[in-house]
């Protein structure tokens, strides 16, 4: 009996198995509990934060004249674009104003400065030029912004951010900026009168205008010639009010195959693509602490911003919209410091859109394009001048190459990786130019 060993039952065994397994079953219960808890916590806290933001925003917020006459300073780019993609290409102009005046009201709520809500520039270009149908531009507007979309949610836009050397930001913000003063010059020669009510002195005239009243405070230049825009409007064409009436634009869904997404990825998308990503997002957001280095822009919430605006707002007619830094550097220029500026024109947009769309087109097609013409030229001119903080010369030489190449080949991109790579090799020393400066002096 002493040498035998004792041995349990095996229904005590079972039984001890069993209170394991509760014991288990209780700790990864209340583990779940717990991560659900704190990931409810955190959403809330993340959820709280963002309120408090846009409180904040709204606080800040000033409406007065300065901040409208700034809300107009993009209106050099978002008018011929427009009125071009209505009447080339069936773009329901109610819904174009709603969803844009829509989302410059959210973009002045969430960042708080004023960010322009513009029309995607290539895009526009070419469904302009090549007649591309209503279809296969939103679709391009949706693959567009589902890529940026990604890049923003996935963090990669803050990888490509971090590495890409500032001087090929401001290369890239002094070619887009003097491309905007080329095309802002041409609206008002391409009007091809000297003297007239849309004519070379009528934009020789406003440009003055706008010199004399750089730093009024009485009367902000954008909001005086914008006025005078009007006056000239309705002195050439007279009868425009004549069968003035408002009908209701109430924004409908839009089914697109898939041949429009193929045909509008391949005509419009794919050169959308990287000037969206280096001007709507890196762009802006280098430029938006450059002007306010207390609220710049994030580059992955404006990533994400980009985004969500044209997936949402494309499969209902919207225009294929982006921010843009011409439209920051235009809209900073002529006066406009808070969200409030965009604010007020997101409502402006949103009650034209919606009650007197089409109406509104047939009017903004005869504005004068020498008046635009100047509100783009100082647009330009404003982007341009971010580029002047660049001190060495190896930098400078990235910076005017970049810029440079951007208006040979009116390409960002060709621009972009040309910039890159020659910053590159300066940065690890492959090439030299201060070295060989400073043995010539």
């Amino acid at each position: 009996m002493s040498g035998n060993t004792y041995t349990s039952p095996s229904w005590k065994g079972d039984s001890n198995e069993k209170v394991n397994q509760n014991h288990r079953s209780i700790f990864y219960k209340t583990e779940r509990w717990f991560f659900l808890f704190n990931h409810t916590l955190d959403n809330y806290i993340r959820l709280n934060m963002w309120i408090r933001n846009i409180l904040n925003n709204i606080r800040d917020f000033r409406f007065n004249r300065h901040e409208f006459a700034g809300a107009l300073g993009d209106m050099g780019t978002f008018i011929p674009i427009l009125v071009g993609m209505v009447t080339v290409c069936g773009l329901n102009a109610g819904s174009a104003l709603f969803f844009s005046g829509l989302f410059n009201l959210i973009s002045g709520l969430i960042f708080g400065i004023p960010i322009a809500v513009q029309p995607m520039k290539a895009i526009g270009t070419i469904a302009i030029n090549e007649g591309l149908t209503l279809n296969e531009i939103l679709a391009a507007g949706i693959v567009v912004s589902a890529i940026v979309f990604m890049l923003g949610v996935t963090n990669l836009i803050v990888f490509l951010n971090r590495h890409i050397p500032l001087s090929v930001v401001r290369g890239l913000q002094l070619g887009l900026g003097l491309l905007l003063i080329i095309k802002g010059i041409k609206m008002v020669t391409n009007t091809n009168t000297i003297f007239g009510l849309d004519s070379i002195a009528v934009g020789a005239f406003c440009g003055l205008l706008v010199l004399f009243l750089f730093f009024s405070k009485k009367f902000p230049g954008a909001l005086v010639i914008f006025a005078i825009g009007f006056i000239f409007l309705f002195l050439r064409t007279p009868d425009i009010l004549k069968g003035f009436s408002y009908e209701l634009s109430i924004p409908k869904f839009v089914a697109l195959s898939a041949d429009d997404f193929i045909s509008g990825t391949f005509k419009a998308a794919i050169p959308q693509i990287p000037l969206t990503t280096l001007n709507s997002v890196i762009a802006v957001c280098a430029l938006s602490w450059d002007l306010f280095p207390k609220k710049g822009a994030d580059v992955r919430r404006v990533s994400t911003s980009v985004g969500l605006m044209n997936l949402i707002g494309c499969w209902f007619g919207a225009m294929p919209m982006c921010h843009g830094a011409g439209g920051l550097a235009g809209q900073y220029r002529f006066g406009a410091r808070t969200g409030g500026s965009i604010a007020i024109l997101g409502i402006i947009k949103m009650i034209i859109g919606f009650f007197f769309g089409a109406y509104a087109i047939k009017l903004l097609s005869v504005y004068p394009l020498s008046v635009l013409g100047v509100l783009l030229t100082f647009s330009g001119m404003e982007l341009a001048m971010t580029s002047r903080d660049i001190k060495t010369r190896s930098d400078m030489f990235v910076m005017l190459l970049t810029a440079a190449v951007i208006i040979a080949f009116h390409s960002t991109a060709i621009g972009f990786i040309v910039g890159l790579a020659i910053a590159y090799l300066f940065l690890y020393g492959i090439v030299k130019i201060e070295k060989l400066d400073k043995d010539t002096e």
